[in-house]
């Protein structure tokens, strides 16, 4: 890739394919890729451990019950004042996205990224979907699942990602106008789909 820095920020449905088309994308343009990865740096800046940032990832509202696993010396009060709040954390990861994409080109994995770089420049976003039966099916070879459970783990995901999207971007996950691409991985299949963002993300920042 030229010398011009990039950010590609992908949101993506369970068992769509997203993940892997942001890593393809990623090797295409010579990108820093990051996934999970992120809670690995945002442990490391905050000083926590990198399981509240597990337990927290994409989600919201788990606080209460982890508070009850907590030392029996750590205060409600204290516990909730300090920076291990939820929205503590959130900021934590933030920071850690925006040192990632200060240090050059990136491709990032859900975790409000197209939000928390929106005022970056030459920054992408985009959403990745599939037919449902296609992510069904992609579930079930992943977790070895049937049918009705790997539907149950489907909508779970789905709603906790977009939960956690839409409190802290203020906008709708997946509704078209948050993104500068959506796209149905079922239309060209996973490298297909990927060649293409990749060929309108060349045409858009002149690469």
């Amino acid at each position: 890739m030229e010398n011009k820095k990039i950010i590609i920020n992908v949101g993506r449905q369970l068992g769509s394919g997203g993940r892997v088309i942001a890593k393809m994308l990623a090797d295409d343009f010579g990108c820093g890729f990051y996934d999970r990865e992120l809670l690995n740096l945002a442990a490391k800046e905050s000083g926590f451990r990198e399981e509240l940032f597990e337990q927290n990832d994409e989600h919201k509202g788990f606080f209460r019950s982890l508070f009850h696993t907590l030392s029996p010396h750590v205060s409600e009060t204290s516990f909730y004042n300090n920076d291990m709040s939820q929205e503590g954390l959130f900021k934590f990861q933030s920071d850690a996205i925006r040192k990632a994409a200060d240090g050059g080109s990136c491709v990032f994995v859900g975790r409000c990224a197209d939000y928390v770089l929106r005022d970056y420049e030459n920054v992408f976003n985009i959403f990745i979907t599939a037919d449902t039966e296609y992510r069904i099916r992609q579930v079930m070879e992943r977790k070895g699942c049937d049918e009705a459970k790997a539907r149950k783990i489907i909508n779970s995901g789905d709603s906790e990602r977009a939960s956690y999207y839409n409190y802290y971007t203020g906008k709708k996950w997946g509704a078209s106008e948050s993104y500068d691409l959506c796209i149905n991985t079922c239309l060209l299949g996973l490298e297909r789909t990927e060649k293409y963002i990749a060929q309108i993300i060349r045409e858009r920042f002149g690469l």
